[in-house]
């Protein structure tokens, strides 16, 4: 019985060992990575900001599903890599330190924050590869290097544009504003509106703070009821937004609220029902009922995918991966090295968000800025669209 039992192990061993020798010249990961483009995905599929993060994968894939139908890149087909990095800095750092090192990205599409995008950002440039983020507003991102690129509308530019039309198209001179002092979107786009409202002539009456994560805003909103204004900005995010327009009405206040992109989310209309109604106007670089051709097509064929309608993620993603193929097309290469200065060098490209250039500085110019708000439940809602100056 031992002889046979010994011999019955070494068969099973040699078996193993003939399965392994097989699985390792026939089926290996490396050679299979050369018959394909990948693309790593940053954002949050859970957690507080799964808002921007859900829909940005479905644009990334739709992206992708469209290229591959077509034909791929250079002959070969796009895969997308996608990790929940849970809105953390960690987790992100983490995750796109595998992107590059396990699954040897070509590039990397994402964050929608900002501060996300930095962490990840310093990694990709690090390592030679293209970060080219949808999303990421704030100041100081491409400034970590010339891998790291970016297709969004800027506070810088929009907030302008949005201040202008406040006070010459509805007169709107007086200005409260809230600050979430927790959140590093809101504190870098405070002093934003600050600057613009007093070089445009406005003035700002009264200023409030609050943090991510309260709830209750009756104190801040008292505040305000006490003042003469005609507007308030608030610079955070869309939960807290829609829980201070219900503490708006609930004071019986007849007030307006204006914001940057950090408002945008299905959540606004959720928490804050005829509350934010017509009431949230935001600036965005994506408007669904827009008239250009690929914006319609884009938006009809987004809705036979997904049953949903799509939003500035999903739109801008889409646009991002669009963009890195072209590049890689144009340049003949995978390589970042050589595609990323055409990406530097992109003039007025036609994407479903808007045109998009690419300044001296690495800098986008969107055009026009969009203004969207909840109207009869549905958002986004088209308010007016302002072009940009992108000489």
């Amino acid at each position: 019985m031992k002889g046979r039992g010994r011999a019955i192990w070494a068969a099973v061993l040699s078996l193993v060992l003939i399965i392994t020798m097989v699985a390792g010249c026939g089926g290996s990961s490396s050679q299979k990575d050369e018959d394909v483009i990948k693309l790593g995905f940053l954002g949050a599929l859970t957690g507080d900001v799964a808002n921007y993060g859900i829909p940005a994968k479905k644009g990334m894939e739709m992206a992708i599903q469209e290229i591959n139908e077509q034909g791929g890149v250079l002959g070969k087909k796009l895969v997308g890599i996608y990790e929940d990095n849970k809105g953390d800095s960690a987790e992100i750092g983490n995750i796109t330190q595998k992107y590059i090192t396990r699954d040897k990205v070509a590039a990397l599409v994402g964050d929608p924050c900002t501060g996300l995008t930095k962490v990840a950002a310093e990694i990709a440039q690090s390592n030679q590869v293209v970060l080219f983020s949808p999303g990421a507003t704030g100041a100081g991102v491409v400034e970590i290097g010339d891998f790291i690129f970016r297709n969004t509308m800027l506070d810088e530019v929009a907030v302008p544009v949005v201040v202008d039309w406040m006070i010459k198209e509805n007169g709107w001179t007086k200005f409260a504003i809230i600050t979430s002092l927790n959140n590093g979107y809101s504190t870098a786009l405070t002093p934003i509106f600050e600057r613009e409202i007093k070089a445009q002539g406005g003035t700002i009456v009264i200023q409030e703070s609050i943090n991510d994560k309260e709830t209750d805003f009756s104190a801040q909103i008292t505040k305000i009821k006490g003042v003469d204004v005609d507007v308030l900005v608030f610079t955070g995010y869309y939960t807290e937004a829609a829980l201070i327009m219900k503490e708006v009405q609930k004071q019986g206040l007849d007030l307006p609220m204006v914001g940057g992109d950090g408002l945008y989310g299905q959540d606004l209309v959720k928490l804050g029902g005829d509350a934010v109604e017509q009431k949230v106007i935001l600036y965005c670089g994506f408007a669904a009922d827009q008239p250009s051709e690929q914006t319609v097509k884009f938006v009809e064929n987004y809705r036979k995918l997904y049953n949903e309608e799509p939003d500035m993620f999903s739109a801008q993603y889409y646009d991002a991966v669009m963009i890195l193929a072209e590049a890689m097309k144009n340049t003949n290469s995978t390589d970042p090295k050589v595609y990323k200065d055409y990406i530097a060098n992109l003039k007025d490209y036609p994407g479903v968000s808007g045109n998009t250039t690419i300044r001296e500085n690495r800098e986008p110019i969107k055009s026009p800025v969009y203004l969207v708000t909840v109207k009869d439940g549905v958002f986004p809602s088209l308010v007016t669209k302002i072009p940009v100056n992108v000489e």
